[in-house]
C-alpha cells in the first residue's frame, strides 16, 4: 500500500561513529524523499566527522565492522556543516521517517545540525518510527521485518541506502498487513510509532499523562522540571555542564525561561 501523504515525508538512515548522540558523528547518511503525488527523489552522502574545532575524527574499528566505513572511505568528503545548510532545506517542510529513528537518528541528526550552528526547527513535524511499529506489532529486527512483511532478504544490510529503501517497503508492506490496526495517515502512524511523548529528542525530558514536562532519568525521574528547577535550582547548572545533547539543554533553557517568566 503507498503511502497517502499530505506532506512531503523522508525516510533516512544514518552512519555514525557509534551510538552515542552527543559525542558521535554522521559517516553517511541516506534519504528518500516522497511527495504527496508520489514521485520519489533520494540522495547518499557521506560524510567526515569532525571535533567542535573541525579536526577530523576516527572511526573506530568496532563501528567499522558494523557498516563497512573506514577513515579512508570520508577522508575527502565534506564534513556536515558544509552540507547542513543546503541539506536543512531538503527537510524543510517534511515529516520524517527511519528505524529506530525517534530514540537514535533524529536526536543524532539534530545534534549535527545544531553543532553546525543550524537550529533546524522540527516542532511541527510528525516522526514515525518503523521499528516502534513493528515492534508493538511483531518483535524483531530491520532484516527480520524486512523479511516477515517483504518476504525478501535484505542484501546489504548496514549499508544506508539498503536499510532506507527496506524500512520504506517495510512501512507499505505493514499498512498492507495490518489494514484494522493502521492508518494510512502520517499523523496516526506518527502517534502510534511513539513510544514516550518527548519534549527533547533525547527523551530525557518528556510529557506525563496531565501533558507536564517531567524529567525522564536520574534521582528526579517522574519529577516536575518547573518544580525541580524551583526547588533545585543548581541541577539546572549541572546538566547545562553534563554530557547532555545540546537539544536536551536547549529545551531545558526554554523550560528555565518559562518558568522565570510565568508565561
Amino acid at each position: 500500500m503507498k503511502l497517502n501523504l499530505n506532506n512531503p515525508i523522508i525516510f533516512f538512515d544514518l552512519e555514525t561513529t557509534g551510538v552515542n548522540i552527543t559525542t558521535d558523528r554522521i559517516v553517511e547518511l541516506s534519504y528518500i524523499k516522497i511527495m504527496p503525488n508520489g514521485n520519489e527523489e533520494s540522495k547518499t552522502m557521506r560524510l567526515r566527522p569532525t571535533d567542535m574545532s573541525g579536526n577530523t575524527l576516527h572511526i573506530p574499528e568496532t563501528s567499522t565492522a558494523i557498516h563497512g566505513i573506514t577513515d579512508d572511505d570520508v577522508k575527502d568528503c565534506p564534513t556536515f556543516k558544509e552540507i547542513a545548510a543546503e541539506l536543512e532545506k531538503t527537510i524543510k517542510g517534511c515529516d520524517l521517517a527511519g528505524f529506530n529513528s525517534n530514540k537514535f537518528d533524529i536526536p543524532l541528526l539534530v545534534e549535527e545540525f545544531l553543532r553546525a550552528g543550524v537550529d533546524i526547527d522540527l516542532s511541527k513535524r510528525k516522526f514515525v518510527d518503523v521499528q516502534n511499529i513493528f515492534h508493538k506489532l511483531e518483535q524483531r529486527t530491520l532484516v527480520a521485518a524486512y523479511k516477515f512483511y517483504c518476504g525478501k532478504n535484505l542484501e546489504d544490510a548496514h549499508s544506508a541506502m539498503a536499510d532506507t529503501r527496506a524500512t520504506l517497503e517495510v512501512l507499505e508492506a505493514q499498512l498492507d498487513r495490518y489494514p484494522e490496526e493502521l492508518k494510512n495517515d502520517v499523523a496516526f502512524l506518527s502517534e502510534f510509532s511513539s513510544m514516550n511523548r518527548n519534549v527533547d529528542f533525547a527523551g530525557r525530558i518528556v510529557l506525563n499523562d496531565k501533558g507536564e514536562e517531567i524529567f525522564n532519568f536520574g534521582k528526579y525521574k517522574g519529577h516536575s522540571v518547573s518544580e525541580v528547577l524551583r526547588r533545585d535550582p543548581g541541577y539546572y547548572n549541572w546538566m547545562m555542564q553534563g554530557d547532555f545533547a545540546l537539544n536536551t539543554k536547549q529545551v531545558l533553557t526554554r523550560l528555565r525561561l518559562l518558568e522565570k517568566t510565568g508565561k
